[in-house]
């Protein structure tokens, strides 16, 4: 599958654009701020894209969602708990196709309630769940939430696996799911509460 990284407006978005390489199916996560770039990108590597994704609600990754897909001729697709009008709902596990490849939704709760990562196996885009040494934001009752999100769904998959955040917060656009968890604080504690003691 070809990734293509794409910074878009002020607060250091990433939208991305996931495409199989033979078929040329395509598959846009978030939009952030602005689809001229979007479009720019799909065009010169002559993309078809089927599915617009939302990683969560928040108006930073999805303020031009329906644009793009309008534009790009492509479905909106959002978790089945999103309060975002689309085209097609999704739950945990489920998976999308593109060409000969399936990207799995993972269910990860905790920014929002609607938190979706995708995962095509060698690759898992984390929109706001996990950054670069950081994790999204969120509220003390959903700290279980977060903390199940990140240890028991993203950590559970192979270490290799290439991870790519929301936003260019961190001293590199990617990295590896093992090098996080090497360097990342907020993945080295022990337990619930040693997780929450680190906001204390």
């Amino acid at each position: 599958m070809i990734v293509r990284q794409i910074p878009v407006g002020t607060m250091a978005n990433f939208v991305y654009l996931l495409i199989d390489e033979t078929s040329k199916d395509g598959m846009l996560i978030d939009s952030g701020w602005e689809t001229a770039p979007i479009v720019s990108e799909v065009t010169r590597v002559g993309a078809k894209v089927k599915f617009a994704v939302a990683t969560h609600e928040h108006f930073d990754h999805v303020s031009t969602l329906h644009d793009a897909a309008s534009k790009l001729g492509a479905k909106v697709v959002a978790h089945e708990s999103s309060p975002l009008e689309c085209d097609i709902r999704v739950k945990d596990g489920e998976d999308l196709e593109l060409g000969g490849h399936r990207v799995r939704v993972l269910h990860t709760p905790g920014h929002t309630e609607d938190s979706i990562c995708l995962y095509d196996g060698p690759h898992v885009f984390t929109g706001d769940t996990l950054f670069v040494g950081n994790i999204g934001k969120f509220d003390r009752e959903r700290a279980e939430a977060m903390h199940h999100s990140l240890y028991e769904v993203l950590l559970k998959l192979p270490a290799s696996t290439v991870m790519y955040p929301g936003h260019d917060y961190g001293d590199v656009p990617h990295r590896t799911l093992g090098e996080e968890a090497r360097s990342n604080p907020f993945l080295m504690a022990k337990d619930l509460r040693s997780f929450l003691s680190i906001f204390s």
